[in-house]
């Protein structure tokens, strides 16, 4: 997996009946750069997306072979490759959405069938494509006797409620880190804001707050599902526009802010009788984000270690469990969440 944060590539090696093999690929400065590029319109586009697809189904293979090393098998010991690509592009409300991905390079490189292409069948089926995790949540966090939340906070946010009835709510609640770590790179110079340190350290300005809050995708109803084609350095430099004097470390302090006051306000009015919020992705390693989340919410947050599952290896392996719910021939979307018409396969098939 590789998601909207931007960073590398997360693997995992997993039969999800015990403690998975993980690790982790970097990306290169100048392919982020390139892949951030790529989220707008911009000269000879086609050409450089092929040329994108490919280094990362090199760093994809590379996260393969460093995971069958650490785990003693090899490549016919795997039954198959999830490989989500990376989103360039997501409007499902104009009928596609677009991830960079070589499926049948990663094949050839690895050995093994790629299962790649999750989404497109569920927004062909009228969904949002979009999240596809609710489903995964359900399946290994859902409890018979309680409701639970389980928030991933990766680039952009989501939150998948897990009624103990088997309903499932889940959508985009808006962004996660993707501003914040903009904003550190912007004047820092690094590429994340380290636990909120920086954050912390400023005060929220109100105005600012109110004005981001004011984002008319927040007041949809769900399903719903947003991206870096809605929230990006754009869209935040527009909201900025009448707050140029402002101390760069106050307006960290109302991103970190924003991101968890979007996530409680969608937990409130959706599972405020919820047991516990359990928190996943980059976000739940950045304590001063965590410690707002808490003190807006009245249940307890947590994360997902509690529940087993490391924070940085939830989301890529719902990938292999929908390259399993594939090979299966499950289906691998909620109709609940993505508003599809009905259970789909997800997926298309790259045999080895």
């Amino acid at each position: 997996m590789s998601g909207t944060s931007l960073d590398g590539v997360d693997g995992v090696l997993t039969s999800f009946n015990g403690s998975p093999h993980a690790a982790y690929v970097p990306f290169p400065d100048d392919l982020r750069h390139e892949l951030l590029a790529l989220q707008a319109a911009s000269e000879n586009e086609i050409h450089r997306e092929a040329l994108a697809a490919n280094r990362m189904a090199y760093l994809y293979a590379e996260c393969v072979q460093l995971l069958l090393n650490s785990s003693d098998m090899t490549a016919t010991d795997i039954a198959a490759i999830g490989s989500h690509g990376q989103t360039i592009r997501h409007l499902p409300d104009q009928g596609y959405t677009r991830q960079i991905n070589s499926p049948a390079l990663l094949a050839e490189l690895t050995g093994i069938d790629v299962i790649a292409d999750f989404r497109s069948r569920d927004i062909a089926a009228g969904g949002q494509g979009a999240p596809l995790v609710p489903a995964f949540h359900q399946a290994i966090f859902g409890d018979a006797s309680a409701t639970r939340v389980v928030a991933n906070i990766g680039g952009i946010s989501n939150i998948s409620i897990l009624h103990p009835q088997g309903e499932v709510l889940g959508y985009d609640t808006g962004p996660g880190n993707l501003l914040m770590d903009y904003w550190a790179q912007k004047h820092l110079g690094q590429s994340f804001d380290l636990n909120g340190n920086w954050a912390a350290s400023g005060k929220v300005l109100p105005e600012l707050m109110n004005s981001l809050m004011s984002e008319s995708y927040l007041s949809l109803p769900a399903p719903k599902s947003t991206g870096r084609d809605l929230f990006n350095p754009g869209w935040l430099e527009h909201h900025l526009q009448a707050f140029v004097s402002q101390a760069a470390v106050d307006v960290q302090a109302t991103l970190t802010a924003y991101t968890a006051h979007t996530l409680a306000d969608a937990i409130r009015l959706h599972a405020a009788g919820a047991e516990s919020v359990y928190v996943c992705g980059g976000g739940a390693l950045n304590g001063h984000l965590m410690s707002i989340l808490q003190a807006a919410l009245p249940m307890p947050v947590k994360s997902t270690d509690s529940l087993g599952v490391a924070v940085n290896h939830v989301e890529a392996m719902a990938f292999a469990w929908l390259a399993a719910r594939f090979c299966q021939r499950l289906p691998g979307n909620l109709a609940s969440v993505t508003g599809a018409r009905g259970p789909r396969i997800l997926g298309a098939l790259y045999p080895a």
